[in-house]
């Protein structure tokens, strides 16, 4: 059973289960914003915070790891699991949380074989601040081993989906179009009907539910937009190899996008608010 982990990448997915109270092991890690010298300090108070050995390169995060969980931005998954094939120990545990399609954690999957690692496909289908009650959807040949050691850890929400690498990635994926397809929906819709002046009728004529839906889905957007649109594209690449065109994919990903593009980290709590604030950032722009 794994217990010394090494996180590639220390961002929300990887500060929220190592700081959940049920983690079991050691942990080390290696994030690419610790060699930027505007990031470097926020990135190490990180590794501090949450009493992780934070390592000043890729190789010493990887050496003599049991467990290799790695929990980067989409468009750099691949690149991160080609290079930590390189530097990887024999038999090592590599399990790939990212965000990507199919064909992607297939090639990460190659790399990996070829450096002597053991690869698997995990797939992260609820927002991380769950921590380790967060669900993992686990597949390829080494499933039954990730799982055993992602139990041993504290998660407690994983399940083995089969023995082929991109099985759970594609369940995954093609979720994310209902999932964030509808967050960039709901936003197309607040956002007319505010502009319209007619915003609570809409609502009204939703339900009672839809004012703190649609503003739950407004939030993830202004917060992790940028990260949700580049997901997208890998769900747009899952649906071209399915042999389906993305047309509805194509327009989550301009307006998550767009609303990641603003930078609204803290955004205010209410719909009305962030309406009213997006309406300034529309007014700023068109300036």
């Amino acid at each position: 059973m794994a217990k010394d982990v090494t996180f590639i990448g220390f961002g929300e997915a990887a500060q929220s289960f190592a700081g959940d109270a049920s983690w079991h092991g050691g942990i080390r890690a290696f994030d690419i914003k610790s060699d930027s010298p505007g990031q470097a300090a926020g990135k190490l108070a990180d590794y501090r915070r949450f009493g992780v050995q934070g390592e000043a390169s890729l190789a010493d995060a990887l050496s003599a790891a049991s467990l290799i969980v790695s929990v980067v931005t989409a468009d750099q998954a691949l690149a991160v699991a080609r290079d930590a094939a390189s530097m990887i120990e024999p038999g090592t545990l590599y399990c790939d949380l990212n965000s990507v399609a199919p064909d992607t954690k297939r090639a990460a999957a190659q790399a990996i074989a070829a450096g002597g690692g053991h690869y698997c496909d995990v797939a992260v289908m609820a927002p991380v601040n769950k921590g380790l009650a967060t669900p993992l959807l686990v597949s390829g040949p080494e499933a039954v081993r990730a799982e055993t050691a992602l139990r041993a850890l504290g998660f407690s929400n994983v399940r083995t989906v089969g023995a082929e690498i991109g099985r759970a990635s594609a369940i995954k994926m093609i979720r994310s179009v209902m999932v964030k397809g509808m967050e960039a929906l709901t936003a197309e819709c607040v956002l007319a009907a505010d502009a319209a002046g007619v915003l609570d009728e809409v609502l009204v004529s939703l339900g009672a539910e839809w004012e703190g839906q649609a503003n739950y889905n407004l939030e993830r957007m202004l917060v992790h937009g940028t990260r949700r649109a580049a997901e997208m594209e890998q769900v747009a690449e899952t649906l071209k190899s399915l042999g389906l065109s993305p047309d509805m994919t194509a327009g989550t990903i301009k307006r998550q996008r767009e609303l990641g593009a603003l930078e609204m980290a803290n955004p205010p709590s209410s719909l009305g608010d962030k309406l009213k604030a997006l309406r300034h950032f529309a007014k700023a722009s068109s300036a």
